[in-house]
């Protein structure tokens, strides 16, 4: 339909609002298409009924659904397309400079993370995010296990969060990661000083397939920002070079992690 147009994917993107990576990741069948924006297309397309109402009912009806559709009632729809690029992405690269990664939380320290940012949710709400937060841990033993590479302020290890004994847990399941083959693990030393991503965190996920553009992700309270030109990607993985750089080694970072821990009584 958008090549009868004569539309590339940057024109259909510019027209309902996404990246030119959005749209060509969805004709190509690498995540799928929410209902919401299955009908923007329909719209943009000016599909008429018969059409319309067939693809509409293929869309309900899509049996291979990525395991997050089960919980689109525990996530936000901008973090359930991230958590869909996180599901085929071969690579992570992420440095965060106040929380332990999601896919290294613990179920205490994400417990308390969440009743810090959402006071008004109740239990059942606050288990359903603990499940699919569960779930998408899952990537890091999957049979082909994403690659992560994780840098953490010093900040992410003293801030305790949830108390001393979730802190102390906290700090032994990042350990028990880092001894995966397919995580690194390093930490960023107060006395380091300024760097290069001072206040931002950030994840810079790769693809595997070939041409496929890399994508930064950036989030705060309410929404979150996909960067996907050339340039952008570029400078955030300088950045990740610089930050792992000045980081201390993955030995010496499991020390001061053992060592943190060891403090807290």
């Amino acid at each position: 339909m958008r090549e009868q147009r004569q539309w590339s994917c940057a024109d259909a993107g510019r027209a309902v609002g996404w990246s030119e990576s959005k749209v060509s990741r969805i004709e190509t069948g690498r995540v799928g298409v929410r209902q919401p924006d299955l009908e923007r297309l329909l719209d943009l397309y000016e599909v008429d009924s018969e059409v319309r109402a067939a693809l509409l009912t293929l869309g309900r009806q899509a049996a291979h659904r990525g395991w997050w559709h089960s919980y689109a009632d525990a996530l936000p729809a901008y973090f359930e397309d991230y958590v869909g690029l996180e599901d085929g992405a071969k690579s992570l690269s992420t440095y965060q400079n106040q929380l332990v990664p999601g896919l290294m939380q613990t179920a205490d320290y994400a417990a308390a993370v969440l009743r810090a940012a959402q006071p008004a949710a109740t239990t059942d709400e606050v288990e359903r995010q603990l499940a699919a937060r569960t779930t998408r841990q899952a990537l890091l033993t999957a049979t082909n296990p994403l690659q992560v590479w994780t840098v953490l302020d010093e900040a992410v290890l003293r801030r305790q969060v949830g108390g001393i004994a979730v802190m102390r847990a906290q700090l032994a399941r990042i350990l028990e990661v880092e001894a995966l083959p397919n995580v690194i693990v390093q930490v960023l030393p107060f006395d380091t000083g300024a760097h290069a991503s001072m206040g931002t965190s950030f994840e810079l996920l790769q693809f595997p397939e070939p041409g496929d553009t890399a994508i930064v992700y950036i989030e705060d309270q309410t929404s979150s920002q996909y960067l996907e030109t050339a340039a952008d990607t570029e400078r955030y993985t300088l950045v990740f070079d610089h930050l792992r750089a000045a980081a201390l080694s993955p030995q010496r970072s499991a020390e001061l992690i053992d060592q943190v821990a060891g403090s807290m009584t």
